[in-house]
């Protein structure tokens, strides 16, 4: 079992234990309906672990994902994120099928033989010129279909925010990925997430500046965009509010601009 599942692992145990220590409702109705509407009944700890997300952001994965933009012209790094997505498709299809989509499951094999051919390893995205486009599903969502509640709002060390329900479907992505497989190699699993997370941070650096700039609570602002968009990749829509245009988290990202 590779370092990077282990860790996953263990945030899923932590979550776990954190989740059982759930603090109790206000009695005021008022401020019980806000509590209920956050979902956020650790807030203390999450926001301590926001702070140190987001230092670790600032100090290490947003002058990466500088460099990458300013360095890299946008047809490579459109390359690379077709690329990652590329590699993605298997657990994709794996997710399509759980969720019973067919006609999703058969994009994703399309997308996965076409680009894999004429798109050279995925470099291009000739599928979506096909009239295929990308869409991503992962094993929260799959849970999510199934009716299983996402639990309390958490933000774990490294990984940013989330909830119980998405870092077990993180956990059983990993499981079922043939490439945790096929290659066997921590530094092919830690250099695809960096990468993912440099790309992702990087199409998002002056979004998110204004986001911060422009937000008076800039953890809440995180918390109810993370909810939104899980709501509406869980619908395969998407989301039900224009708070956040331009915003474009199609992969995880692994600090969530803390």
């Amino acid at each position: 079992m590779s370092l990077r599942r282990s860790f996953d692992i263990a945030c899923v145990c932590l979550a776990a234990m954190l989740a059982a220590g759930c603090a109790t409702k206000p009695v005021d109705p008022e401020l019980q309906a806000a509590y209920e509407e956050a979902n956020d009944p650790l807030e203390p700890m999450n926001r301590y672990f926001f702070e140190v997300n987001y230092a670790l952001d600032e100090l290490l994965l947003k002058p990466a994902a500088g460099w990458y933009y300013t360095a890299l012209p946008n047809p490579v790094q459109d390359g690379i994120r077709n690329f990652l997505r590329n590699l993605r498709s298997p657990v994709i299809l794996a997710n399509d099928l759980f969720q019973g989509e067919m006609d999703r499951a058969g994009d994703t094999i399309g997308r996965f033989a076409i680009n894999s051919t004429i798109g050279l390893l995925g470099l291009f995205d000739v599928a979506a010129e096909l009239g295929m486009p990308f869409h991503d599903e992962d094993f929260g969502q799959t849970l999510a279909v199934a009716s299983v509640g996402e639990g309390p709002y958490l933000v774990i060390p490294l990984l940013g925010p989330s909830n119980p329900r998405d870092l077990t479907g993180r956990i059983v992505d990993f499981l079922i990925d043939p490439l945790d497989y096929l290659v066997q190699d921590d530094a092919f699993s830690y250099g695809r997430g960096a990468t993912e997370g440099i790309d992702t941070r990087a199409r998002n650096l002056k979004t998110l500046d204004e986001i911060r700039a422009s937000s008076i609570d800039y953890y809440a602002t995180m918390r109810s965009l993370y909810r939104q968009r899980r709501n509406a990749e869980i619908r395969n829509g998407q989301s039900d509010s224009d708070a956040f245009p331009g915003v474009t988290f199609e992969e995880d990202f692994d600090f969530e601009a803390n």
